[in-house]
């Protein structure tokens, strides 16, 4: 249950960089509004990743929840926000997907 809560707080970061990139768009009420959305689930994540904390180990639970957030973040960056796709970015990507997926593992 607690790798599912890691996984759901690490998603959640997803929308924290999501409503930041908006946030860095947008003017008047409407970047209020991604501010509030980004406190928001900055708030959530922080939260879970507390509760987690109290069960798995730090230094994988952290690097999980980070390698989410970093993984993540550049893909909707390729998705929502057109940034450039190359060969090193996806394989980075993948490489660090790998290394994610090994810590899991090789955790008790």
């Amino acid at each position: 249950m607690n790798w599912l809560l890691l996984v759901l707080s690490g998603c959640i970061e997803l929308a924290f960089t999501f409503c930041l990139g908006k946030v860095s768009k947008s003017m008047g009420l409407e970047k209020g509004l991604w501010c509030l959305g980004t406190v928001s689930a900055i708030a959530l994540s922080l939260f879970i990743i507390t509760k987690v904390l109290k069960t798995l180990p730090i230094g994988t639970a952290y690097a999980v929840w980070t390698g989410i957030g970093a993984v993540g973040t550049v893909l909707m960056g390729i998705i929502f926000f057109k940034e450039p796709v190359s060969f090193g970015r996806l394989f980075f990507i993948f490489t660090l997907i790998a290394s994610i997926i090994g810590l899991k593992v090789v955790s008790a």
